[in-house]
């Protein structure tokens, strides 16, 4: 059975500014400016605007914060082959 039957379609991130342009545009449909997203997780406003600009240095721990809190889930797959 696969456990993705079903599932809302995604976004395929491959590299930093793609996940960066996701988080840019869910927070903007979502109204919050970067200080209030801030201050939602904890970050600062300039971590926020350097991962939506795609800096690839970002603490993997830190993006999962934000993505949590905008209420993106993150969903690896892995390849078919490996998928039975």
């Amino acid at each position: 059975m696969d456990p993705y039957a079903g599932a809302v379609p995604g976004v395929p991130v491959r590299d930093a500014a793609e996940i960066g342009r996701l988080i840019r545009r869910v927070r903007k449909q979502q109204g919050l400016t970067l200080e209030t997203l801030a201050g939602l997780c904890g970050l600062s406003i300039r971590f926020l605007s350097e991962l939506e600009n795609g800096r690839e240095t970002c603490s993997l721990g830190r993006v999962l914060w934000v993505l949590d809190t905008l209420g993106i889930e993150l969903v690896a797959r892995p390849p078919e082959a490996l998928a039975s």
